[in-house]
């Protein structure tokens, strides 16, 4: 790698931007933050909606992931969620597996996955 494209995917890595763009229909979505998870811990992403899915990568508590606002059970979502509070959408979604665009390995192909809920909020 050049030093330009290695500063290029540092520069990406640090706003979150994607090499491809995310969903358009990110809105509400887009920037949430894992909290809450235990002392030690990491939220594991996942390949599908499911805790025995294989494991795509882990994040701590703090880091922002980008949503697609696709979730498990509730296909209309992003119309019921897009005029709520931070406290309300975090309250509709709690307990949904909802998809994720990031970069698991972190080498700039970015991919979809899944995160539980119960420990993601609205990052503002």
């Amino acid at each position: 790698m050049t030093r330009a494209t290695t500063a290029l995917a540092a520069l990406i890595a640090a706003t979150g931007l994607a090499l491809s763009s995310p969903p358009a229909q990110a809105g509400a979505f887009f920037a949430w933050e894992v909290t809450d998870v235990p002392w030690g811990d990491v939220l594991n992403a996942r390949k599908w909606p499911a805790s025995h899915s294989q494991k795509q990568t882990a994040y701590p508590n703090g880091t922002v992931l980008s949503m697609t606002g696709r979730c498990m059970g509730a296909p209309d979502l992003l119309g019921r969620i897009t005029a709520l509070d931070d406290v309300r959408q975090r309250q509709v979604v709690r307990y949904r597996w909802c998809e994720i665009w990031h970069d698991p390995t972190r080498n700039g192909r970015y991919t979809t996955g899944w995160v539980y809920m119960k420990y993601m909020k609205p990052a503002r």
